[in-house]
């Protein structure tokens, strides 16, 4: 065998030992960090990452002036906003490791969230046998922790397993359903996972009379695929939003709990909007008036913050 094919080898076999030890590092060191450094770790990494990188730059600057020059809101910490990519990916990352270094993560305060969300649909389901509840977290804060949340809420309903319907690629950090296996997650991305997703979501509906879906998910998320919208009025103009959950939701005759996180000084805390019945006049208007009010109330930890199409996209189709 030629030397320079053994260096190539031996090159190669380093790099990956290499790269893998430097995960492990990775691991342990964002597992184990306060959770009260989150926040301001974030606000470091912005302001270092963009010295060095105009996107990383212009992306902050993009999320604060369209907040405050195009939805017209008060934002009373330019800088949190600006910083809210790298402050959800921490978040995100310290859930997800947490988990897979100890083998559970124990967040009380998403605990007592998902506590409460148990409470109303126990209540919901009392008063009316039968129908089914769609709970909806908005795009706050972290997938992950609104993940955290849903797996919880499964555990105190009693459920062996809940849906839910995600467009946020898999296996970010890992191998997700090995770490949350009662979550059945129901992705829109491809075509293999697009098709029959309508049926799945109403079959995990008739088994367990509860689903997840993202109820505020902007029309610019799907770009790739046609989709089906519907006109509302939001932030003082026309705009569109997903009409997936009321077509869903008026066959079944379901009843939206909607719900947003909030993350401060290392905790979290959750906003919870008023039962809606997806079958009602007005209905669509007012999950548009839920999404506009959680936007103006908590809008440095929209996930979505900043994209420039917004609500506005598509608006013919």
């Amino acid at each position: 065998m030629k030397p320079w094919v053994v260096g190539w080898g031996l090159l190669t076999f380093l790099r990956n030992r290499f790269a893998s030890a430097k995960r492990g590092v990775q691991v342990v060191l964002i597992a184990r960090m306060p959770r009260s450094a989150i926040e301001p770790l974030a606000a470091v990494l912005w302001r270092i990452c963009g010295l060095v990188d105009a996107r990383t730059r212009w992306e902050g600057v993009c999320r604060c002036e369209i907040g405050r020059e195009v939805l017209d809101l008060a934002l009373r910490n330019p800088g949190r906003v600006a910083a809210g990519r790298f402050r959800e990916r921490l978040i995100d990352q310290r859930i997800y490791f947490g988990r897979l270094s100890r083998g559970s993560e124990a967040w009380s305060d998403l605990q007592q969230v998902a506590s409460a969300l148990a409470r109303q649909i126990a209540q919901l389901q009392a008063d009316e046998p039968g129908r089914p509840v769609i709970v909806s977290p908005f795009h706050y804060v972290s997938q992950y922790a609104n993940i955290y949340v849903i797996d919880e809420l499964r555990a105190l309903l009693g459920l062996e397993s809940i849906a839910v319907v995600s467009g946020v690629p898999r296996d970010l950090y890992g191998d997700d359903h090995s770490l949350i296996p009662g979550v059945n997650v129901l992705y829109t991305y491809g075509e293999d996972d697009r098709n029959g997703l309508g049926l799945r979501v109403a079959r995990a509906l008739k088994r367990s009379g509860v689903a997840v879906l993202f109820a505020d998910v902007p029309p610019f998320a799907l770009h790739r695929y046609p989709m089906e919208k519907v006109s509302v009025s939001m932030f003082g103009r026309n705009a569109r939003i997903h009409n997936g959950v009321f077509r869903l939701g008026a066959q079944f005759d379901a009843i939206l709990l909607p719900f947003y996180l909030r993350f401060q000084r290392g905790r979290f805390g959750a906003e919870t909007f008023e039962p809606l019945p997806l079958a009602g006049t007005g209905a669509v208007q007012q999950v548009a008036r839920y999404i506009e009010a959680a936007a103006a109330d908590n809008y440095s930890d929209w996930l979505v913050a900043g994209h420039p199409s917004m609500y506005s996209f598509a608006p013919i189709r």
